[in-house]
């Protein structure tokens, strides 16, 4: 059972980074520290899509690692 979770961990790490870097387009180091924000951006269509599953895959990675972790 651990070796079936520590599996699903490990895909939904890997996924969460690559839906993480396909995110990143646009968002230059700068605006770290308060640049870049001279207009407002809402997300929209697929942006909003993968931003929606990108917050379920993370709370789903949660659920698994204390799951393993209680195990």
């Amino acid at each position: 059972m651990k070796q079936v979770l520590l599996v699903i961990n490990i895909v939904l790490s890997i996924t969460i980074v690559f839906l993480v870097l396909i995110q990143g387009k646009g968002a230059g180091l700068g605006s770290a520290w308060g640049g870049g924000g001279e207009f407002y951006h809402t997300r929209r269509g697929i942006e909003s899509f993968l931003f929606k599953i990108l917050i379920a895959l993370v709370a789903a990675f949660f659920v698994v690692s204390v799951v393993n972790f209680l195990l």
